[in-house]
């Protein structure tokens, strides 16, 4: 199981995300280079020299709206819970065979025909003698009623018909066998005999699969247990195919594993949508999901210990400084996040040049494009990921 705990909404996003992100608001900073944008009247020309030599050089981007997830995910190999082996029932020679592998069968299709000469003969003995038996057991019966015959005389009569109804029974059956039939409908993905073949009794002939019924097993950790419930959505990734597909969470084990410290979860995939049993694929489990919420860039994030902080761009008579905030990461995704903390739209959180900053200080903002590289070249040729606040 491979797990990262947070992952966005969006289709999942490389190692250029973050510079795609961050090209989606470099437009709103144009012209924040130093000086630029700023209240006030500008300082006398030595102040300023002063001020831009004690000034920290950094770079920020505004805070915007958008839609987060919170999203747990894991690896696995899909499954399929309807897997039937087709079995000989009886020992016989294979003389046709009316499906092949990747045939689409259902439910009492015949499949396979075995030799039955002797079981057709076999059966009409017994039809022969029963109808014998029949005609015997009315005559004593009709002689018994008249108190012709014993009570004895009558009850064997009876007895051997009915004896024989029961070998009739097992000569239908025997002759049955001959009769290969689909136990389920799906797709035939094994054929084990030929024509010709002499097959043991329990031999096993095909292999069925329903696609209806693949499923993904995950193992989710027990502390994150309490965030799920049956019917919660889930997303099915497969590096064969394109795009994600849906699931729902469809059944939760009611125990932990001891040794792992982890519960089954087993995931529908409705409708199997392009999907193959044994296909290695990633499962997106979506904890939380919010909708026009207030987000930040993930890299102006400060970890200090146990604690997360953020600076914030604040502005005095004397030019912009640093101001930092103590934060808590409510929903986290890998290039933005949702936070706790006393932050409003529009406000600018630095995101370059805040290793070892400190509260209050004196800082001097750069344009984000030559503060953060290649960031606009690779955003020219795609749109971002969320788009900011206007």
């Amino acid at each position: 199981m491979n797990m990262s705990s947070i992952h966005p909404t969006k289709a999942p996003l490389g190692a250029s995300a973050s510079f795609l992100l961050l090209a989606g608001v470099l437009p709103l900073l144009a012209g924040c280079a130093v000086g630029s944008g700023m209240a006030g009247e500008p300082p006398a020309a030595g102040d300023a020299a002063s001020a831009a030599d004690d000034a920290i050089p950094v770079a920020a981007l505004p805070l915007f709206r958008g839609r987060i997830e919170s999203v747990l995910r894991f690896s696995t190999n899909l499954e399929a819970e309807n897997v039937v082996d087709v079995l000989a029932e009886a020992e016989r020679h294979v003389t046709d065979l009316l499906v092949e592998e990747g045939d689409t069968v259902r439910a009492g299709q015949t499949m396979l025909l075995l030799e039955d000469e002797a079981q057709r003969t076999a059966l009409r003995r017994v039809e022969s003698q029963l109808e014998r038996s029949r005609l015997e057991y009315e005559r004593q019966r009709r002689l018994f009623e008249q108190d012709l015959i014993s009570e004895q005389a009558y009850n064997q009569a009876r007895y051997d018909m009915e004896q024989l109804e029961l070998a009739l029974e097992d000569a239908e059956r025997e002759l049955g066998y001959a009769t290969v039939q689909a136990p389920i409908s799906g797709v035939v993905t094994e054929r084990l005999v030929n024509v010709g073949n002499h097959v043991e009794t329990h031999a096993r002939l095909f292999q069925i699969v329903d696609f209806d019924s693949i499923v993904a097993r995950v193992f989710v950790p027990e502390r994150q247990l309490s965030g799920l419930f049956v019917g919660q959505p889930a997303r099915v990734l497969a590096q064969s195919l394109t795009g994600s597909r849906e699931a729902a969470i469809e059944r939760i084990s009611p125990v932990v594993d001891p040794q792992s410290g982890t519960v089954k979860v087993t995931l529908g995939i409705p409708g199997n949508q392009g999907l193959t049993p044994g296909m290695y694929v990633e499962v997106d489990l979506v904890a939380a999901a919010l909708e026009d919420t207030l987000l930040a860039p993930k890299r102006a994030l400060v970890y200090d210990q146990e604690q997360i902080f953020v600076f914030r761009v604040a502005q005095d008579d004397d030019g912009p400084r640093a101001e930092r905030l103590l934060v808590r990461v409510l929903i986290e995704s890998e290039d933005v996040v949702h936070l706790e903390g006393d932050l409003t739209d529009g406000e600018r959180l630095i995101v370059a040049g805040q290793a070892g900053l400190k509260d209050g200080a004196r800082i001097r903002l750069l344009d984000p494009t030559e503060a953060l590289g290649s960031v606009a070249e690779l955003g020219a040729a795609s749109a971002p990921t969320y788009q900011p606040a206007s």
